[in-house]
C-alpha cells in the first residue's frame, strides 16, 4: 500500500499547545502535523509553556513536535512564531528573521484579499496585566486539574463510560468565566473594527470560535484557534475559506502512525541532536 498523500493547506494557525505540561496532547498534534502539508504555519503563542517548564517532565513526543515543526522549514513552509504569555521571554527576540522563520508579537496577513490581524490575546487579560503572579498560580491549578481529569477519564473508560472535561465544565458553569470570554471577544473585535481589519485571530482563552461580531462602527470576523489541551483544535485557511480544525473529527489524522522511537520514549538528547542538525540544514 502506497504512502498516504498529505493534505495541502495554505495556512494553519495553532496556539496554546503548552508543550512541557501534563495536559498537552503532543502525540495527537504530531499526528495532525504529519497529515498535512502547510504552505504557512503561524504559532500563535503559548507553544512551549515556559511558566511551568521542568526538566523532570519533557516527554520525547513533546520534543518530536518541535523537531517536526523545524523540519517543515527545510521543506519550504513559512513559519511565524507569535509570542504569548506563557512564552513571553521570547518577546525580546521579536523581529528576528532567519530564512522562512520569524518571531513577532503580532502580525497582519492577507488571506483571500482580506486583512487578518493575528496575535495571542493576553494583552486583553486584566489578570495578566495587573496580577501576573495570580495568573501563574491559576496556570498551575489548571495543570493539576488536567492531571486529575486524566485519572477520572481512565476510571470512566475502564467501566465503559464516556470521557468528560472537568475544566470545560468549570468554565461553562462559572458565569464570570463566560463573561470574561465574551468581553475578550468583544474587545478584540472592537479594536480590529476600528483599525479596518476584516478578521481578528486570537488564542489565549482556549475557546475555539468563528463568528461575525458587529458594533456601531462596523463588523469583523472573530476567529480563535482554541488549544491542544482541552479542545485539540486549530484554524485552517484554504481555497478562500476559513475553518476550525478539530482533531477529534479527523479520522485521517488519528490514523497516522507515529514512529515507535517517539512513542516508546526516544531519548531527548538523541532528538535534540537531530533537531540541531535539522536547524543547521535550514540555516544553510
Amino acid at each position: 500500500m502506497g504512502k498516504r498523500r498529505k493534505r495541502e493547506v495554505e495556512l494553519v494557525i495553532l496556539s496554546d499547545i503548552h508543550l512541557g505540561t501534563y495536559g498537552c496532547h503532543a502525540e495527537e498534534l504530531l499526528r495532525y502535523l504529519k497529515s498535512i502539508k502547510p504552505k504557512k504555519l503561524i504559532l500563535n503563542g503559548d507553544i512551549i509553556d515556559m511558566w511551568q517548564f521542568s526538566k523532570r517532565y519533557w516527554p520525547a513526543s513533546h520534543m518530536a513536535v518541535i523537531k517536526h515543526i523545524t523540519g517543515l522549514l527545510a521543506k519550504g513552509t513559512k513559519i511565524v512564531y507569535l509570542t504569548g504569555n506563557h512564552d513571553e521571554m521570547l518577546r525580546k527576540f521579536a523581529g528576528l528573521r532567519l530564512g522562512n522563520f520569524q518571531i513577532a508579537n503580532k502580525k497582519v496577513i492577507q488571506t483571500g484579499g482580506k486583512s487578518a490581524w493575528v496575535f495571542h490575546g493576553d494583552v486583553f487579560d486584566v489578570t495578566m496585566k495587573y496580577s501576573k503572579w495570580l495568573a501563574k498560580l491559576g496556570a498551575v491549578g489548571y495543570d493539576t486539574l488536567i492531571i486529575i481529569n486524566t485519572f477520572v477519564n481512565f476510571l470512566l473508560t475502564s467501566v465503559g463510560r464516556g470521557k468528560i472535561s472537568l475544566s470545560k465544565r468549570v468554565k461553562d458553569s462559572v458565569k464570570q468565566a463566560v463573561k470574561f470570554i465574551n468581553n475578550f471577544e468583544e474587545t478584540a473585535a472592537g479594536i480590529a473594527i476600528s483599525n479596518g481589519y476584516d478578521y481578528v485571530v486570537c488564542g489565549h482563552i482556549h475557546q475555539p470560535e468563528m463568528k461575525t461580531i458587529s458594533t456601531e462602527q462596523g463588523q469583523v470576523v472573530y476567529l480563535n484557534s482554541g488549544d491542544w489541551v482541552e479542545n485539540l483544535t486549530g484554524l485552517e485557511f484554504h481555497d478562500g475559506t476559513w475553518r476550525i480544525y478539530r482533531y477529534l473529527d479527523d479520522p485521517v489524522a488519528q490514523a497516522v502512525k507515529i514512529s515507535k522511537r517517539f512513542s516508546n520514549g526516544m531519548d531527548n538528547q538523541e532528538i535534540f541532536r537531530d533537531l540541531v542538525n535539522q536547524f543547521m540544514t535550514v540555516k544553510k
